[in-house]
């Protein structure tokens, strides 16, 4: 069939969550509150390319353009985003969907676009890189749930228990200053500089405030030690953040914390909890996360660069120099560089 795709503004397009949310490959990416989150916190312009029919969504690539004088010109789909898979119906050939995107990326002269997730259509392509990603199956009952865990993550959620870890979920803006300090210090140890803080108060006005989400605080003895954030849409879960203070690592807060997200998300009825990509190096993190009986997928990104005129591979970004200088550099100052920093690495 010839197609025309027609580009959306999910921020001022009425219908759109409904359309996406008709759809069985929807997630939490392809949601109007992610992309105003996106638009307000860095300004990137929301392109929506889609093909409806008779109130039905055929196709839907999100893609933010992000003009950078740092990171140059370019349509992402979709920036600070796990993944973000094209969704486009069986009667629709991928290519031509693929060859508007091309079209419409050298009349705005973009260096290249990124689709974050799209294996099932580019299987003859080479990926620029890829990720692992995790989903729990949360349609069965909390204690089969549990069972299904490894015994390590078991014994790390009753030791937190036994030490005396209280878990509370909030959507306070003050909440939200708490999780923010912890950030920090888990952004400084692993070597990057954290979001800036406008940022997360873009997700607690678009996301939180709005019941999409919610933030969930570990604290013992008064002190707040961990925290992670939670987004929802349709019947998916997502755990988006997470972070601790190193110091109180022995108490495995952060067990506690998943745990109770799990059990609040099965009460309510959800089908699946997705735990977030991890590097393919990252063997530490792949690990905790398949503790928890997740299912484990490969996330291919692909990139398409416009001198080239063909997808590129490509390499990590971030090497381990890269985060030594941060890890070295106070809070404070990793503060300015995020703010700095961040819309231009979208």
């Amino acid at each position: 069939m010839n197609i025309k795709l027609e580009i959306l503004d999910p921020l001022s397009f009425p219908e759109w969550d409904k359309l996406i949310l008709a759809n069985n490959d929807y997630s939490f990416f392809h949601s109007s509150s992610w992309a105003r989150v996106l638009s307000a916190s860095y300004g990137y312009k929301p392109l929506y390319f889609a093909l409806t029919s008779r109130d039905k969504l055929l196709v839907a690539i999100p893609i933010m353009e992000v003009n950078s004088i740092l990171t140059g010109h370019r349509g992402v789909s979709l920036p600070f985003s796990d993944y973000c898979e094209p969704i486009s119906d069986r009667t629709v050939n991928f290519k031509d969907v693929l060859h508007q995107l091309i079209d419409y990326g050298n009349k705005r002269h973009w260096n290249y676009f990124e689709l974050r997730g799209g294996g099932q259509f580019l299987q003859e392509e080479q990926n620029y890189t890829q990720y692992y990603g995790h989903s729990l199956t949360l349609q069965q009952r909390e204690e089969e749930v549990f069972s299904s865990f490894r015994n390590s993550t078991k014994r790390n959620i009753k030791k937190a228990v036994k030490e005396g870890v209280s878990v509370r979920i909030s959507n306070s803006i003050e909440s939200l200053t708490e999780f923010y300090r912890l950030n920090c210090i888990t952004r400084k140890k692993h070597g990057l500089p954290p979001q800036p803080y406008y940022f997360f108060k873009s997700l607690h006005e678009h996301i939180i405030s709005k019941k999409n989400g919610f933030l969930m605080l570990a604290s013992h003895q008064e002190r707040v030690v961990a925290g992670a954030i939670y987004f929802h849409y349709g019947k998916k879960a997502i755990f988006k953040y997470g972070a601790s203070d190193q110091i109180y690592q022995h108490l495995r807060a952060n067990n506690l914390v998943m745990w109770e997200a799990v059990k609040k998300y099965c009460l309510d009825g959800y089908d699946t909890l997705f735990l977030g990509r991890t590097e393919t190096n990252n063997k530490g993190l792949r690990q905790f996360k398949a503790g928890w009986g997740a299912e484990e997928n490969t996330i291919p990104y692909y990139r398409y660069d416009f001198k080239k005129k063909s997808f590129a591979k490509g390499r990590s970004p971030v090497g381990p120099n890269y985060n030594k200088v941060f890890s070295r550099i106070p809070v404070p100052l990793l503060k300015i560089i995020g703010t700095m920093l961040y819309r231009h690495a979208g």
